[in-house]
């Protein structure tokens, strides 16, 4: 997400409001903020510091990359005293040598400290050289009183340093560390989550995982509207947009971007084909570049078709494993690549394409070039057109289907595969008998019923909000049916609300809200419910 057009992200602001104003009241409670690349991550943190001012806390942003030890000892000194200097009214430089000079009248022993850290820098002794490192903020706070809150982005590049026991030290300073509050960032999530629960998980001084998830469907809605005043977007083609994208913010804005300059919304084709197909096509350049690392990697082959695979619906493990012919143990091991790198995530059973976008360009660009037997970019431009059309097209189609019919559709698909909501396993029983129920209430009225060997299914089916008195309905209409096995499942458009949510519990009733509804179709690559 481009900086200068920060949109919306309230909640994950207070979030870093609430944490750094509670580091002065003696509550320090350490941030872990994970989430996809483009995601939004570091234009929050940047929104932040832009708006904050505390002249009792310092706030230190520093970038972890792929460098030498000497060079991030060096840049890490340097924004600290940096910042540190930053509201003395002193002229400042960003030059190491001067921010010390600068800073030994206010901060003596730490810049002693300092002294000593990169002596034994130039000696070439690493053994402690972090943990030296990050008691600086500590110190500071002994001399002067003053707070430390650092933001240390791609933190798990720290790993690429070369220090010994890295983590081993750190837990060790976090938890006797009172007055430094760490704000850390990572877009990568399988790796951030691992790190974090094994190496990282502490009693005192843990991290608070806050994990950036796209845009949801009335945020991405709105940014539209006002990304685009003066072209009014047909509904179906604005829905088609934010079903496309994900909700992804760098992607609504790279083709709300480009949508502002043209005339008319029935453009998006020409739009896409610019942006996806052209070979100089932002996102064609940025897709080309990210599968590079599969390329390189010695069984490529494998990850290229596992990728293509599942990015056309054949994202089952045991689907893959048969046209592939591989077994299923060497095919597990690709896949945990796959998913350690975060180009997929896993539901139970079922793989997904981590990046949205991605997925659709591989389906229609990457495989239809690599195919192509003519080498004529003028049809392989056509085909990609051609795709694009019928998918607005099919998403249309389904999108003017009443809920309960797609609710149907989608129940037909169920083969006993397993697929997680919410931390919880459930089994997609495949059902012999699905029909249609009509509640006799005034608020509940739409469902279906499901009959497999194993269970019986009991839906109901609402697009406004669910109350206690629905749950309280729905749970005397389930009481009809005696299967041994029953799955009450309530379905709603909006968000459930806590109360209610409460009360299914109590009556053991499963509640699906949109984007649980919408995480299924994903796996079944069936077009989102735009509501």
């Amino acid at each position: 997400m481009i900086k200068d057009k920060f949109f919306d992200r309230k909640n994950y602001i207070q979030i870093l409001e609430k944490r750094v104003s509670s580091l002065k009241e003696g509550y320090r409670q350490n941030i872990a903020i994970i989430g996809e690349e483009n995601v939004g991550k570091t234009s929050i943190i940047t929104k932040f510091l832009a708006n904050f001012y505390d002249p009792r806390i310092i706030t230190v942003f520093l970038e972890v990359r792929l460098e030498s030890l000497d060079g991030f000892v060096k840049r890490f000194i340097g924004a600290l005293l940096y910042n540190f200097l930053l509201n003395s009214g002193l002229p400042l430089k960003e030059d190491l040598d001067y921010l010390i000079l600068k800073s030994v009248k206010y901060i003596p022993e730490t810049t002693q400290k300092i002294n000593f850290i990169l002596a034994e820098l130039s000696r070439k002794k690493k053994i402690n050289i972090l943990t030296e490192l990050f008691s600086l903020p500590e110190m500071i706070n002994q001399e002067t009183g003053k707070f430390t809150v650092l933001f240390l982005d791609e933190f798990h590049n720290l790993e690429s340093l070369g220090v010994k026991n890295l983590y081993r030290d750190w837990s060790k300073l976090l938890i006797v560390q009172k007055n430094t509050l760490y704000c850390i960032t990572s877009s990568m999530i399988f790796k951030a989550r691992a790190i974090l629960s094994k190496q990282l998980s502490l009693l005192f001084g843990n991290f608070e995982v806050v994990t950036i998830d796209p845009f949801d469907i009335h945020t991405s809605s709105r940014y539209l509207d006002q990304s685009l005043p003066d072209l009014r977007l047909k509904p179906g083609i604005k829905d088609f947009v934010i079903n496309f994208t994900g909700g992804y913010p760098l992607y609504l804005e790279l083709i709300a971007d480009a949508l502002s300059k043209r005339n008319v919304s029935e453009d998006l084709a020409d739009v896409l084909e610019d942006l996806l197909f052209n070979s100089s096509g932002i996102l064609n350049q940025r897709f080309s570049n990210y599968i590079k690392r599969f390329l390189d990697a010695s069984a490529s082959n494998d990850y290229i078709s596992i990728l293509y695979l599942i990015s056309n619906g054949y994202n089952r493990i045991k689907d893959i494993a048969h046209i592939l012919h591989k077994q299923k143990k060497e095919l597990l091991l690709r896949i945990n690549y796959l998913l350690e790198l975060d180009a997929l995530t896993r539901s139970g059973d079922f793989l997904k394409v981590s990046d949205r976008l991605f997925a659709y360009w591989m389906r229609f660009v990457y495989q239809e070039k690599l195919h192509s037997l003519s080498f004529d970019a003028k049809n392989q431009k056509d085909k990609f057109r051609d795709n694009i059309v019928e998918l607005i097209a099919e998403f249309s189609k389904q999108a003017a289907n009443p809920l309960a019919n797609r609710v149907f559709e989608l129940l037909q698909l169920f083969e006993d595969d397993l697929m997680q909501i919410e931390r919880k396993k459930i089994r997609l029983n495949h059902f012999r008998e699905i029909k249609p129920l009509v509640f006799n209430h005034r608020c509940l009225k739409d469902g279906l019923l499901g009959r497999s060997t194993e269970a019986l299914w009991i839906m109901a089916i609402k697009t406004e909000a669910l109350t206690e008195a629905d749950i309280a309905d729905f749970s005397k209409e389930c009481k009809r049916y005696h299967h041994k096995l029953q799955r009450k499942i309530m379905i709603t458009l909006k968000e459930v609300d806590p109360n209610a949510r409460l009360k299914a519990l109590e009556e053991k009733i499963w509640t699906w809200d949109l984007n649980n509804l919408n995480q299924i179709l994903d796996l079944f690559s069936k077009p989102r419910i735009i509501a």
